[in-house]
């Protein structure tokens, strides 16, 4: 007689028994990122707040300045300062508009401050590299001694070569031209210098050496391989002089007193002191202060991305 064990056959389907439920993980609250972003802000805001009441000075009538000196907002809008200098308006238009009856021929000093600045940026850039190329990888007789005298030179400021300046450029009948104002900074300058050679020493010496034993001179391999390479750095001086340049008063001032050759800083300080009607015209110097730095501003946010690249240049990419 046979027994038969029956085994009792397991669930296969999905269990019932209750699942606990998943803890939900908090995370931290980064409160360093928050306040980083606050104080990014901030200071955003404090840089900016300067061109804002520069625009705000700019878009109002000047006779309402006095008036609403305290309020953010345009003090009765109108652009009747941009009028005055563009020059769309008579002297009898412009005193009654509020302004002080002083004139400004705008486009005449503003083509005199590019033709400056750029033949300096020009120059001295061009120059600058080839002498930075001439102390990172030539080799010649007293080299590091005069990178030295030229370093020692930084620590001269600038009013000290004012006077001697003014006195050859005088001499040599430059007064009063544009050769006067652009020669004294034409050339090179030891920041430039130091600055280019800097990079021009992480270019990678096997590039050149390659190019040399093919047959490339030292002015080839200069123009055709170390310049491309360097284009970031070079855009950034290039920019940093024009800037320099286009900001520069006092040698100007010295030199181009001239209608023909003065440039626009100079035009505006003598803008700001043309007050018949015994107070200055705010409003017009304001948009006169705008527009001209609005080629900056455009230059800046044109090349500001080579301007960044160039901080982390490392040779070849």
């Amino acid at each position: 007689m046979s027994t038969t064990t029956t085994t009792p056959s397991t669930a296969t389907g999905p269990s019932t028994a209750p699942v606990a439920p998943r803890r939900k993980v908090r995370r931290p609250v980064p409160w360093g990122r928050i306040g980083g972003w606050i104080c990014l802000v901030v200071i955003l805001l404090i840089t900016i707040f300067p061109f804002y009441w520069m625009l705000r000075t700019a878009l109002s009538d000047n006779r309402a300045l006095a008036l609403e000196a305290d309020s953010l907002l345009p003090a009765e809008f109108t652009l009747d300062a941009f009028r005055r200098v563009f020059g769309l308006t008579t002297l009898e238009e412009s005193l009654a508009q509020g302004g002080a009856g002083g004139r400004i021929n705008f486009w005449l000093y503003l083509r005199n401050s590019v033709i400056v600045a750029a033949s300096i940026t020009l120059g001295q850039v061009l120059f600058s590299a080839m002498a930075a190329y001439a102390f990172a990888r030539l080799r010649w007789p007293g080299r590091n001694a005069v990178f030295a005298l030229f370093l020692s030179a930084l620590m001269v400021p600038g009013i000290f070569t004012a006077i001697p300046n003014f006195v050859l450029v005088k001499e040599l009948g430059l007064l009063n031209t544009f050769p006067g104002l652009i020669l004294p900074t034409f050339f090179m300058t030891p920041f430039a210098i130091f600055f280019l050679r800097q990079f021009f020493l992480g270019v990678p010496r096997e590039v050149e050496e390659a190019a040399l034993i093919d047959g490339a001179g030292r002015a080839r391999v200069f123009l055709r391989i170390v310049l491309p390479m360097t284009a970031a750095p070079i855009t950034t001086l290039a920019v940093l002089t024009y800037i320099t340049a286009w900001n520069e008063y006092f040698w100007p001032l010295l030199v181009g007193q001239s209608d023909d050759v003065r440039v626009l800083t100079v035009a505006l300080g003598i803008f700001r002191s043309q007050t018949p009607q015994g107070s200055p015209d705010w409003s017009g110097l304001m948009a006169a202060t705008l527009v001209a730095a609005l080629p900056i501003v455009l230059l800046f946010v044109a090349l500001g991305r080579r301007i960044v690249s160039s901080i982390g240049f490392s040779g070849i990419k």
